[in-house]
């Protein structure tokens, strides 16, 4: 994404308009913006005009100054710090305005996260990848993250090969590893152990997923998803209404969204779970007293008005061996049930991993080739967005956009064979 496309996502974000409402508002075209959202290699985009970007930028020192500047760091001011160093532990960390300045990073990141650009604004930073939890997804998406910016990782996995295993506790782990790394991602199967674990260094902690707590990373690449799949439809992610389906009882990714997306307007919640998993009432009372709408349901047909079905997988490993009653195959998101009862331009979600076998009671294969379903570019956004944590935490925010070269290799055009299909080109 070049710097044209950044700055004209970062007005539309921070005026809250949609591409329509933003196209009159600079006196273009609908179709005239369109070519200038494209990616570079689209033989369709057109550089925008000098004067409708200066217009831009009046809007913007006019209606939202804070933005004027496109790569001005505010490390200080929008991950807020613990006591003891700048951490990323939970989604109550954040306001708006910092969620949309990590997004705006994110942005800057993607020609890097497409492997069109390299940067080395972390060369020399050593990662350590601690995850006490079995993670394949998450583990290899930081990692990746932390390599694309020039740094270098090192891993561990699991209870077994720790020193845990022999009795150390998460404060000498933490005193320890803060010796060898310049950020350290913690996942750990214990609610509250990573802000432990955080409390003992003064080296920048990521909260990777902490039990049933919180997945804060997940969440923010979640709601970066949904905001760019909004922007594509011409709709703005205040007023939506977001169906969360599937084990919401001891479900951390849906713990974490929910509170992220009640930093927006008039949201409307619908929580579809049978009773034995239904999100914790804490929880539900916290977002209603933000003045969102929440209802709650035992029942897929309570989808129909939903602009984004979230669905999530059981969470066995999390529920102690407690029964779980009522989750059977009434709770499956198929193609039938899609076509059925969602909307046209519903958005399809999931966190991963899904069961993917057949009867599954899950998000289903079947709609593998539905250009509805968000959930492999879902996992593409976590690279830019994983970067756009390190960099606002190391404090290298600021520097990324002109250390960026092009890469020597030659990259796909596509990834996968059905990118193509289910990519949305903007």
């Amino acid at each position: 994404m070049n710097t044209q496309q950044v700055l004209l996502r970062d007005a539309m974000r921070r005026l809250n308009m949609t591409r329509e409402v933003f196209a009159d508002r600079i006196g273009t075209r609908r179709r005239a913006l369109d070519t200038w959202l494209l990616p570079d290699d689209s033989s369709e985009f057109r550089a925008m005009p000098e004067m409708a970007r200066r217009y831009v930028m009046e809007i913007l020192e006019r209606h939202a100054p804070e933005a004027t500047e496109y790569t001005q760091s505010v490390h200080d001011d929008r991950i807020e710090a613990a006591p003891t160093g700048h951490h990323l532990l939970s989604v109550s960390q954040f306001n708006r305005d910092s969620l949309e300045h990590l997004f705006h990073v994110a942005d800057v990141m993607q020609p890097i996260a497409h492997r069109r650009k390299v940067s080395r604004v972390l060369e020399g930073a050593v990662l350590a990848n601690l995850f006490f939890e079995a993670s394949t997804r998450t583990r290899i998406s930081f990692g990746s993250a932390f390599c694309r910016l020039g740094g270098s990782v090192c891993d561990t996995t699991g209870f077994t090969f720790s020193s845990m295993a022999k009795g150390e506790s998460l404060r000498d782990t933490a005193m320890v590893i803060s010796g060898y790394a310049d950020a350290i991602v913690v996942r750990h199967p214990e609610q509250g152990s990573v802000a432990e674990f955080a409390s003992a260094t003064n080296i920048p902690v990521i909260n990777a997923g902490d039990g049933a707590g919180e997945h804060p990373s997940q969440a923010l690449l979640d709601v970066y998803t949904i905001q760019r799949e909004f922007s594509r439809l011409g709709k703005l992610v205040d007023g939506a209404h977001i169906a969360l389906v599937g084990d919401l009882k001891y479900g951390r990714t849906v713990h974490s969204l929910i509170q992220l997306l009640a930093l927006f307007r008039g949201m409307r919640f619908t929580l579809v779970a049978p009773p034995s998993l239904q999100m914790p009432r804490a929880l539900v009372e916290a977002v209603a007293a933000r003045g969102h709408e929440v209802v709650e349901s035992d029942t897929l047909n309570s989808l129909a008005a939903a602009d984004v079905v979230y669905a999530t997988r059981i969470q066995k490993e999390r529920s102690g061996g407690e029964s779980i009653e009522g989750y059977g195959e009434e709770f499956r998101i198929d193609r039938a049930l899609v076509e059925r009862v969602c909307r046209a331009e519903v958005v399809l979600m999931h966190p991963l991993p899904r069961d993917g076998r057949p009867g599954a009671n899950d998000l289903s294969t079947d709609l593998d080739r539905d250009p509805r379903l968000a959930i492999f570019r879902q996992t593409d956004n976590g690279i830019p967005v994983r970067m756009a944590i390190f960099a606002i935490l190391m404090g290298v925010d600021a520097q990324v956009q002109r250390s960026m070269r092009d890469v020597r290799w030659q990259p796909p055009t596509m990834v996968r064979p059905d990118d193509a299909l289910l990519n949305e080109q903007d």
